[in-house]
């Protein structure tokens, strides 16, 4: 199976926050729409500057202390940013997720951030899969 069904069964949509909004509006952004992680655009999702999530708040937190809250995204997101296109094979993303230990991937066609994807979606995929084969082979032995 490949990403463009995850994103045709969750939708497309995709939250971002400018480089230059600060940490505490990141915190507001990631409660208000219950996520833990924000693509970094300049051009209001256009394209993906980065990638910041709560990990990323955390560990600047750890080192910087609260000061962290006045900062801009810009300098505690994560610039080198793993993307993928919709034709790419969940089985594959799965992997380099897990090996890179990435949570969440941008999906990126031509150059424009059209999606993003969460190891959670591609672990419900699977599970969806799963039951539905067991329910072929329940259905399959019953008759």
């Amino acid at each position: 199976m490949r990403i463009s069904e995850v994103i045709r069964r969750k939708g497309s949509s995709v939250v971002t926050v400018s480089p230059q909004a600060s940490v505490a509006d990141l915190l507001a952004v990631l409660d208000d729409h219950n996520i833990g992680a924000v693509v970094v655009s300049e051009d209001d999702g256009q394209s993906v500057a980065g990638i910041v999530t709560e990990r990323d708040v955390v560990r600047h937190l750890h080192t910087r202390g609260a000061e962290v809250l006045g900062v801009a995204v810009g300098e505690v997101m994560t610039a080198e940013v793993y993307t993928c296109v919709p034709e790419d094979e969940l089985e594959v993303l799965g992997r380099v997720m897990t090996e890179r230990r990435i949570r969440h991937l941008p999906v990126v066609v031509d150059g424009k951030l059209e999606a993003i994807v969460s190891i959670g979606d591609i672990v419900k995929n699977r599970l969806d899969e799963l039951q539905s084969e067991r329910d072929s082979l329940v259905d399959y032995v019953s008759h």
